[in-house]
């Protein structure tokens, strides 16, 4: 009889690990969401996954999409932005390239000629500006918008 008991309290535990181990993984897979962009200068998000479905809004260039799943076809990526907004975008708008958008503290951050806030400010970007990243240096990203304009900007201002 104690050796069917220690079995089974045996088994209990098995059981109990291997049900928090799934629980903490799909708890924190979020985390491990692939991050693409946009690779068109401007794409549909729609409510479902295909072009049969409603725009909900639309995006442009270097714009960071966090991935969270795919359709069965693998055709369709359902997305979600730097706001948490979510919906569906086909593969072939999007690309692996390191890219951040704008998330300023105030209306206004401001893009810098250097890695530094002793450098000169030479524009200033609107929250949601998206951007590829061509370098990091420390705290700083140095970016490039798609119509050319580039500059240093901290990271902190950026999703």
């Amino acid at each position: 009889m104690n050796n069917r008991i220690r079995k089974n309290h045996r088994k209990i535990k098995r059981l109990i690990s291997v049900s928090v181990f799934f629980i903490i993984l799909f708890s924190f897979s979020n985390v491990f969401a692939e991050k693409l962009a946009i690779k068109s200068s401007v794409a549909n998000v729609r409510s479902g996954p295909g072009t049969n479905y409603e725009v909900l809004w639309q995006v442009e260039k270097y714009t960071p999409m966090l991935i969270l799943d795919k359709d069965k076809s693998g055709t369709w990526y359902y997305i979600k932005d730097y706001e948490g907004t979510i919906g569906w975008i086909n593969k072939d708008l999007l690309k692996k390239m390191d890219t951040v958008i704008t998330k300023p503290r105030d209306e206004r951050c401001n893009i810098r000629s250097g890695p530094g806030t002793n450098n000169d400010v030479i524009f200033k970007a609107i929250k949601g500006v998206p951007f590829k990243v061509l370098e990091r240096k420390g705290n700083w990203i140095h970016l490039q918008h798609a119509d050319g304009d580039n500059g240093w900007i901290h990271k902190n201002l950026v999703w």
